[in-house]
């Protein structure tokens, strides 16, 4: 069984974006595991994996404009299902 769910991936674009602070909020706000937030100060990508995918999209708009966004269900994907 899958302990988070959800991989939630999605790009963010913006200005003075830091992949630190962003890293840290989620972190600290957003229960799950797997993070990984790369890129420079107009544009990160987030790679996490959740069971409130929704806080991370929240939380994303509310520094920047998201796209690319794929919400994925792990669980569905292990039994040969579409994620």
């Amino acid at each position: 069984m899958v302990e988070y769910i959800y991989d939630t991936q999605l790009l963010i674009e913006g200005e003075n974006l830091s992949e630190d602070e962003i890293n840290d909020y989620i972190t600290a706000n957003i229960e799950g595991d797997c993070l990984l937030v790369v890129g420079d100060e107009e544009l990160i990508k987030i790679h996490f994996h959740t069971n409130t995918p929704w806080k991370v999209l929240e939380y994303g708009a509310s520094i920047g404009e998201l796209f690319d966004v794929v919400v994925e269900n792990m669980e569905r994907q292990a039994k040969g299902l579409k994620g």
